[in-house]
């Protein structure tokens, strides 16, 4: 029988990844034939821990924090969606060494929130905590659905500012209000809030008032498992619909499985046996 085909996720952390279940369930149910593992880089050592995984034969990788802006600037070529974001999470290493790069992170939160939870962004005040890779990830696909308003909020404003200026030529096509702000400058509230800050993963304070949440609002952690219940449970006491990253992230793996191997995974299905393993302790 011939080798898998070696894929896997970097990241740091990355041992609570979920991403090759992930893409072990989509490589079954679509009969590819593949292995997908987690790689822990260290901090200072991204670009060595991509070298080592294409000398091994790697044909693609998902990024996580904090390396989604080195991703990008690394690659070759880039997609427009990386251009615009200034960040990847998906690469693709092709023959001679060459890496081209996608940011898949934005389709899947769009999917999730639309498709999953059944929430149109059309035309709603959407609030964007943090200002970094996650959020430089999400903010052009969100933009794509017209909101009315998006705010991206950033304990550094310059940073937001800074971001939201980047996207500025496609907030004014889509039609969309696109302001920067710190988080001083609060002061409305939201249809639909997501936390793109690694405040969740590193046990820290939600990083808005609760003066954002609307009544029945959704409020959307990018992260999931335990690093996500100090967001959930701030949004669920506050009166909000409180989701997980959990769903995006099936949705981003399945946009990044159909780049490296042409087919279309299963996603609903994978995030519903997912769901299930997780509560049964099998995942």
């Amino acid at each position: 029988m011939t080798t898998p085909d070696l894929y896997c996720v970097i990241g740091n952390p990355v041992a609570h990844s979920r991403s090759p279940w992930i893409h072990a369930r989509f490589a079954a149910l679509t009969g590819q034939h593949l292995h997908y593992e987690r790689l822990l880089a260290p901090e200072d050592g991204f670009a060595d821990a991509l070298a080592a995984l294409a000398a091994r034969g790697a044909r693609g990788c998902n990024v996580t924090v904090p390396f989604k802006h080195q991703a990008a600037q690394l690659a070759h070529s880039t997609s427009a969606r990386v251009q615009l974001a200034g960040a990847a999470n998906t690469l693709v290493l092709q023959p001679g060494g060459r890496i081209h790069a996608d940011n898949t992170d934005g389709l899947g939160l769009v999917a999730d929130i639309v498709q999953g939870a059944g929430v149109a962004l059309a035309g709603r005040d959407v609030l964007l905590v943090g200002a970094g890779g996650a959020a430089a990830g999400v903010l052009g696909p969100l933009l794509e659905q017209q909101p009315r308003r998006l705010v991206v909020c950033n304990r550094t404003h310059a940073r937001a500012q800074e971001l939201a200026q980047r996207h500025a030529e496609l907030a004014a096509l889509q039609k969309v209000e696109l302001l920067a702000l710190g988080q001083q400058g609060l002061e409305q509230d939201f249809d639909v809030i997501i936390n793109a800050t690694a405040s969740s993963l590193a046990g820290a304070d939600v990083p808005v008032p609760a003066r954002v949440l609307r009544p029945g609002s959704l409020a959307c952690d990018m992260m999931y498992g335990p690093a996500a219940e100090g967001f959930l449970s701030w949004a669920r006491t506050h009166g909000a619909q409180p989701r997980d990253g959990l769903g995006m992230l099936v949705q981003q793996a399945a946009a990044a499985f159909a780049l490296w191997r042409g087919v279309q995974p299963p996603a609903a299905q994978v995030l519903g046996e997912l769901r299930a393993a997780i509560a049964a302790g099998q995942a």
